[in-house]
């Protein structure tokens, strides 16, 4: 298993995490792991099953339950959660608060772990969290860290809602993430920090683009 080679892409909510992800992975035919749409499938999961927030063995139980599939339809990243794609869902700001909630228990982030780790498969794996390359795949081939300013990410992440027909202020958005970032920096299992050996690219003044080619860069050197 640990022959398998796994990239993973860590940082800030909004500072292109998942686009690059996907990009690499596709980019290098890998698997590809969404960590933050696993803790959002539970979180949706057990809010849609009327399991209270700090039911922590309800949830940590619910985990090893629920059918999740990550998979790509027509080139389009799908989240199948019970056999319903879930995920224009699972990023309602109300659900990504209480996954970040759920997230800071180190009872259910065993239970993630498990999941986390079965993804990790043939020819190889792209990996996006918020603590892939320092606790999930401490092993892994190559390891990012993106970051990007608060104003950029709320920014960003105001356009997506606004593409799905959904409206938020700017000043709302800033807010959530911040405290969101307060909770993933300063929780005391898996904080979200930088690996070691990671490459930190701050994505703030970037196009994705050119995100995407300094990373490709990095990864192919890496596998020569």
């Amino acid at each position: 298993m640990s022959e398998i080679p796994v990239i993973t892409v860590d940082g800030y909510s909004g500072a292109g995490k998942g686009t690059i992800s996907q990009l690499l992975a596709h980019e290098f035919s890998y698997k590809y792991l969404d960590s933050g749409a696993i803790y959002r499938s539970l979180a949706l999961y057990t809010y849609n099953n009327k399991i209270e927030v700090d039911s922590i063995e309800l949830i940590a139980k619910a985990a090893e339950n629920m059918e999740l599939e990550f998979k790509f339809n027509n080139g389009l990243f799908e989240v199948n959660l019970d056999g319903k794609n879930v995920k224009e869902e699972i990023r309602i700001e109300s659900i990504g608060t209480r996954a970040s909630h759920l997230a800071s228990h180190k009872k259910i982030r065993s239970a993630v772990l498990e999941i986390q780790k079965s993804f990790r498969q043939e020819p190889g794996l792209v990996a996006d969290g918020r603590d892939m390359g320092t606790v999930v795949f401490p092993d892994a081939k190559v390891k990012f860290f993106l970051t990007a300013s608060p104003e950029a990410r709320a920014k960003r992440r105001q356009k997506q809602l606004k593409e799905q027909g959904i409206s938020a202020s700017l000043h709302g958005l800033s807010a959530e993430l911040t405290k969101r970032d307060e909770r993933d920096l300063h929780r005391k299992i898996s904080p979200m920090i930088p690996a070691d050996t990671a490459i930190t690219i701050d994505t703030t003044a970037m196009s994705i683009d050119e995100v995407f080619a300094a990373t490709v860069d990095v990864v192919k050197q890496s596998l020569i």
